[in-house]
């Protein structure tokens, strides 16, 4: 009777453990790429940096259009010759400013990834310190259907996010 009732307990006892309550938050990366204060200062960062680039390409871009202007207005008082020299250096100056777009373009994006890879560690870091710090045995990111706000802790996230530099 003794070692059934050891059993039952012992039994009992594992089963508590089995049933432990798992702590599990969640975190909308989207929300905090765009909330978090790193991504605003990384925005200005590369606005700064590519403001002259921007300007320069937008400069070219009206200098095409005075020239088709000017072309198209003065076209029919040009020689043959005259017009299709005309045409062929507006052709070239558009194929130009195409070329900068698409290489400012591609700067743009290189180091907008590196900008937000920067910040995506960051959020590692808040996200690891957070769960320490209130307890939480699982944080999932993506692949969720539904999180109630009580598991939602992306707002949390945001502000430890505010804290590092």
């Amino acid at each position: 009777m003794k070692k059934y009732l050891a059993l039952i307990i012992l039994v009992i006892l594992n089963t508590n453990f089995a049933y432990a309550e798992v702590k599990i938050g969640f975190v909308e990366v989207q929300k905090i790429l765009k909330n978090a204060p790193q991504t605003v200062a990384a925005n200005k960062k590369l606005e700064k940096e590519f403001t002259k680039r921007t300007a320069k390409l937008k400069k070219a871009v009206k200098k095409i259009k005075d020239k088709e202007s000017a072309f198209r207005k003065n076209s029919m008082t040009m020689s043959d010759d005259e017009r299709s020299k005309k045409q062929k250096e507006i052709q070239a100056l558009k194929i130009d400013a195409q070329r900068t777009e698409r290489e400012v373009r591609e700067d743009i994006d290189l180091r907008r990834r590196e900008e937000i890879a920067k910040v995506q560690a960051q959020v590692n870091v808040a996200v690891e310190k957070v769960a320490k710090e209130q307890g939480y045995d699982l944080v999932l990111y993506q692949g969720v259907a539904y999180a109630g706000k009580k598991v939602d802790i992306t707002n949390t996230v945001i502000k430890a996010l505010g804290k590092i530099k």
